[in-house]
């Protein structure tokens, strides 16, 4: 059975629904009709509002309609159809949503006056409609003018239908039992109806108020801040209020901006982008922009209060992007405003910001957080800030002349300024990659020009305050030429070596990129020069060459265009030759570790030594620990010295000292963090270690972590430095190799009951002599394992194994346990060597006799690689390579 509010709800739905056809066709077609031309700018806004209205209307007439099709179908059929089928209950929220936007688009038509605008250009109709209007209209006067007569005609219907609507829902949810199931839809309803007569009324009192403002403002300053969704919440000519420092003469606060009046200036700022600063005292509240500070003050308190709660309700408001329901400051969100926030900003002051737009997060009136920077001449900037500055990593573009280059900035920033790590790929094809302070290339860095470049270069060093300064490489790849030494202002400075690509090496002093003074060079075929030379390295005025067989020559030298060197001096014949390896050194700076605070905890509580071994590989590895860095860092300044060009044979025993030397400093680096973590944590520092002690250490956990890092640099200059007696060695491996198995032991002169040849086994027809690879077959693929292994410890083990195994074999040939004398290990080992044919086996040998441990010296591992050495010198002779061999060892070396 339905109730007779059900009833009333019908008959409210079918007057409204007529009263919205009668003012569709009596006032909005009539409106649409007379509004002004669209050619005009404020007429075809106008236009667009009473489209917008028009489309309003006819929404909120299809939900009524819709309404009252349910009641009609409730009242037709009330066992069948429940309570909870009224649109006006279960689609509650739309039907208000629809109200929403034609109050919207109500108030937008009266803050601009467009009914009044429009009313004009047809004002002999309206006269002559208001007979027509009074019978949709209560109260309309007949002496009214014809704008109020229309604004009332769009309002009072809907006025009414809403005060309607909540009376009888009120009604309705008395009559409905508290166990209802509608029940809570019936409330639910009454209230979203009753908050939307609230809201409607504050709307109208807004647009009312915003329409009497324009008329009190200058056209030009109308023009400037009319719009139709906006609304003045505040006037200070209504509530008086002074604005320090900006002395403004008018302040007016709207729903998006805070406008400030101040002669023919206009001060605006957008809401969203405004800050209130906690009360400081009742007298004054503070606001932050962007770009301004200013204070509030009035004698009034209660004015006073007045305007910081309906700013702060306004900057709450244009936060969440729509007006606050049911009405201002009576929402469900925070009444505070968030201190983070997201908004875009052009600056306008000068400085670096000038006219360029900050999109992202803020924080008290400064960009902070994630944002993007844009410039009008098409700089952009993105990334991480604090405190209105870059801090943090960023991308920063920067245009160039020429169309389309762009040099493009990847780093880290601080309060402004390029400071730490980054990469910098320029418009030119130049790419830096290093550390910055101050915006500026400063510490370790590479910057390389593209392959294609007039003048391809690489350097490879220390910077300091954008100049190439201390110890730097260069490679300038198309003269063929690799510099190695020091820098002071972006010239070559002090001690240095000059290496070409034909092989000329070169050690002396520079001063203002030019070679000054004696110095030393060594040429490919190791002929010694030594003297002054000039700038295109031709040796000039006294000076001395050694030539490789010993030979001196000590004079005077010169050159003749196109005639050659000329030189006048004594010829020695006596002296010894040269050790290429000892004549060009350098020092190189010592790198400082940077320091990590996530890491010093990890330092203290792996100080046992297995524990430290792996604390240090784990350093080593991590490209973010100090260690790692540092390593990386030395591994780069590394590669940039000694490769390519720099692969130069005269280098080879600088390298290797260089990574000692590295293995040092990493140690060094080691212990300096770890007293630094002892002293945070209050401890004891530890005890200065004395030089032993510290070689020990060095040799045995750093320099086997970080020489796979530096070993094929090294490796290959031990090959160029050694490869004309690993050719040698190579030709005789060659010849031996030749032997069978049987044939190489007679022909090493091995005594008979020392062969394995229970190990040879033979098919049909085969005879021992023809079997070739079988005996000592475990030493031999043994020793082979030398060259899959980088540590010279290693290196040494594999060696020590391949001892055992001959030993073993040995001892199952004779069946019982047996110790070699050195007579008969040589010949064997020999064996060993030939059959392993391990490529370059004397570079091999001479990297692990210049990095072992020095513990090492004296021991079983020292006896082993000097018997190595003496089968490597041994398999070069020239006997060896032309099948000849005394029959006994005539040499005996020392064990």
């Amino acid at each position: 059975m339905c109730s007779p509010e059900e009833a009333a709800l019908l008959r409210l739905e079918e007057v409204f629904s007529a009263t919205l056809g009668r003012i569709n066709s009596l006032v909005l077609q009539p409106l649409l009709e007379a509004a002004p031309e669209a050619s005009d700018p404020w007429g075809r806004e106008c236009l667009q509002l009473l489209q917008q209205l028009h489309r309003s209307s006819q929404q909120l007439w299809d939900v009524t309609e819709d309404s009252l099709h349910s009641l009609r179908e409730r009242l037709r059929r009330p066992e069948a159809v429940g309570l909870e089928s009224l649109v006006l209950l279960h689609s509650a929220d739309r039907v208000l949503q629809v109200h929403l936007e034609y109050i919207e688009s109500y108030t937008c038509c009266v803050a601009v006056q467009a009914f009044q605008k429009a009313a004009k250009r047809r004002s002999e109709y309206w006269r002559g409609r208001r007979k027509a209007l009074r019978q949709v209209l209560l109260g309309v006067s007949s002496e009214g003018s014809v704008g109020t007569a229309l604004l009332q005609a769009l309002r009072q219907p809907l006025a009414h239908h809403l005060q309607q609507y909540v009376l009888l829902l009120l009604s309705l949810g008395d009559t409905v039992g508290e166990c209802h199931p509608t029940r809570e839809l019936v409330i639910h309803a009454a209230g979203l109806f009753g908050d939307l007569q609230s809201f409607m009324r504050q709307e109208l009192d807004q647009a009312t108020a915003t329409q009497a403002l324009w008329p009190t403002l200058s056209s030009r300053l109308r023009d400037v801040l009319c719009t139709p969704t906006r609304r003045l919440l505040q006037d200070s000519q209504d509530v008086p209020v002074t604005v320090t420092p900006l002395r403004a003469e008018r302040v007016l606060l709207f729903d998006d901006a805070l406008v400030l009046l101040q002669g023919h200036n206009i001060h605006t700022f957008d809401l969203k982008l405004v800050w209130v600063e906690p009360e400081q005292d009742r007298c004054t509240f503070h606001l932050l922009t962007p770009e301004e500070e200013f204070s509030f003050c009035s004698k009034d308190p209660q004015g006073l209060v007045v305007w910081q709660w309906k700013v702060t309700q306004a900057v709450c408001q244009a936060l969440r992007e729509k007006k606050d329901f049911p009405v201002l400051g009576a929402g469900l969100e925070p009444s505070e405003p968030p201190t983070c926030r997201c908004g875009a900003y052009t600056f306008r002051a000068e400085g670096r910001f000038c006219q360029a737009t900050y999109e992202g997060e803020w924080y008290w009136g400064r960009p902070h957080g994630k944002g993007t920077l844009k410039w009008p001449d098409g700089r952009n900037h993105v990334g991480d800030f604090c405190q209105g500055l870059e801090h943090g990593f960023g991308i920063r573009l920067v245009p160039q002349a020429s169309e389309d280059k762009f040099d493009c900035y990847k780093c880290h920033w601080q309060e402004g300024s390029m400071c730490g790590y980054g990469i910098c790929e320029y418009s030119t094809s130049e790419v830096y990659k290093g550390y910055f302070q101050e915006g500026l290339r400063h510490g370790f860095g590479v910057l390389e020009s593209a392959p294609q470049a007039p003048r391809p270069l690489r350097y490879t060093g220390h910077w300091e305050r954008g100049q190439r300064s201390g110890y730097g490489v260069e490679e300038d790849r198309d003269r063929g030429e690799r510099y190695i030494g020091m820098w002071q202002a972006d010239q070559r400075h002090g001690p240095g070596v000059m290496v070409t690509q034909a092989g000329v090496c070169y050690q002396g002093t520079f001063q203002a990129d030019k070679m000054v003074g004696p110095g030393i060079l060594l040429s490919d075929d190791d002929s010694l020069y030594e003297g002054t030379f000039s700038r295109d390295l031709t040796l000039v005025g006294k000076g001395k060459v050694t030539f490789p067989n010993g030979f001196t020559l000590e004079g005077s030298f010169g050159s003749v265009s196109g005639r050659g060197l000329h030189t006048q001096g004594v010829l020695d014949t006596a002296a010894l030759p040269p050790d290429p390896s000892s004549t060009c050194k350098r020092t190189c700076p010592e790198d400082q570790a940077g320091r990590m605070e996530d890491f010093l905890e990890e330092l203290l509580q792996h100080r046992e030594p297995e524990a430290l071994q792996q604390c240090l590989r784990k350093a080593l590895s991590n490209s973010l620990h100090p260690l790692g860095k540092l390593l990386r860092t030395l591994m780069l300044t590394f590669q940039a010295t000694y490769a390519g060009i720099g692969a130069n044979k005269h280098l080879q025993g600088l390298a290797q000292e260089e990574v000692k030397q590295h293995a040092q400093e990493l140690w060094a680096a080691y212990r300096g963090l770890l007293q630094v973590a002892l002293q945070r944590k209050g401890q004891a520092p530890e005890e200065d270690e004395d030089a032993e002690t510290r070689d020990l250490q060095v040799h045995s956990l750093v320099l086997p972590l970080v020489l796979p890092s530096f070993y094929a640099e090294l490796f290959t200059l031990y090959l160029l430095l050694h490869e004309r007696e690993d050719s040698l060695y190579s030709q005789g491996i060659t010849s031996l190799s030749l032997f069978p198995d049987t044939k190489l032991l007679e022909f090493l002169d091995v005594q008979k009951h020392l062969w394995p040849l229970k190990d040879l086994t033979l098919t049909t027809n085969q005879r021992y002599s023809l079997v070739r690879d079988k005996c000592f077959l475990s030493a031999t693929e043994c020793l082979q394992k030398m060259i899959t292994t980088v540590d010279p410890r290693e290196k040494l083990e594999v060696l020590e194994k391949t001892y055992e195994e001959i030993e073993a074999t040995v001892s199952r040939v004779l069946g019982r346990q047996h110790k070699l004398p050195m007579d008969d290990l040589l010949p064997l080992l020999i064996y060993v060597v030939s059959r392993a044919q391990i490529q370059h086996l004397g570079a091999e040998i001479h990297l692990i006799r210049d990095l072992m441990d020095p513990l090492h010296t004296g021991g079983l591992y020292d006896f082993l690689l000097t018997a190595l050495e003496s089968c490597y010198e041994h398999i070069q002779k020239e006997d060896m390579r032309l099948h000849r061999l005394p029959s006994r060892w005539s040499c005996r070396e020392p064990w």
